[in-house]
């Protein structure tokens, strides 16, 4: 090869290998789904255009459609070709798809959801763990809750021993199924720019306290007391984080939710 063929030859973009060319293609299927460009019902465009429009062969396209299934999105029907399914039918815990529905969440109407499956997970867990617990446990979620305390003036490490304290909880409840599945919801919003939000001057403190509030009920071996002071945490942390120019979801009263 001569010199100038070896400097045309760069300048021709490297193509990905088709295991790389697939996850791009499903990435952006799964955003054009759940941002609703494609709606409930919507088939997806023909075989060939698709594969023309991605710049990929029919093979890597028929892959990534079948990814797209087993992540709940779409229907492939023989006669009729691949249809978008219900959001009901759409695995949520899929990395993907949850980043897809996080990254999008324009009006925060999914971390607000979030933030109601995960205070009831974990404060469940917070009830499971007051109601059986040993001496090295507690003092596991003490130790945690201290690391919290030393790294308060240092906004990373103070956020990274606040993960720390409720993996640590989570762990400890033996509910593996709804460990697995708060660990899942948590780690990707703690990734997120809007979770984190805006936190007021006295944030830190006030985390500070509803952690403590929370220790202090697992080792007085209160389920009731730990479960509300889980509860209460997860949902005011989030809303004093919640970005200003989206109004809260207003939430009901102890008393209300006790009435239905």
């Amino acid at each position: 090869m001569t010199p100038d063929s070896t400097a045309a030859t760069r300048l021709i973009p490297q193509r990905l290998p088709a295991e790389r060319l697939g996850v791009a293609v499903v990435a952006e299927l799964v955003e054009i789904i759940v941002t609703g460009q494609l709606n409930e019902g919507d088939l997806l465009p023909p075989e060939g255009p698709l594969s023309e429009h991605f710049g990929v062969s029919r093979t890597v396209l028929r892959e990534s459609v079948k990814r797209l299934e087993e992540k709940g999105l779409v229907i492939v029907s023989q006669g009729r070709g691949t249809q978008v399914q219900a959001p009901g039918y759409w695995n949520m815990l899929d990395p993907i798809v949850l980043s897809a529905l996080i990254d999008n969440d324009e009006s925060l109407g999914v971390l607000d959801e979030l933030t109601v499956v995960r205070a009831s997970l974990e404060s469940a867990m917070a009830g499971a763990v007051a109601r059986s617990h040993s001496s090295e446990e507690l003092r596991r979620l003490e130790n945690a809750l201290t690391a919290m305390r030393e790294s308060e003036s240092e906004t990373d490490s103070f956020r990274q021993a606040d993960v720390v304290f409720h993996y640590a909880l989570m762990e400890i409840s033996g509910n593996r199924l709804a460990e697995n599945i708060a660990k899942h919801l948590y780690k990707r919003a703690v990734e997120s720019s809007r979770y984190q939000g805006i936190n007021p001057p006295d944030a830190v403190a006030l985390t500070l306290d509803e952690h403590a509030a929370i220790v202090e009920a697992i080792a007085g071996n209160d389920p009731a007391a730990a479960e509300k002071a889980m509860h209460d945490h997860i949902h005011v942390s989030w809303e004093r984080r919640r970005l200003p120019d989206h109004a809260p979801r207003t939430r009901k009263s102890t008393k209300a939710q006790a009435a239905e």
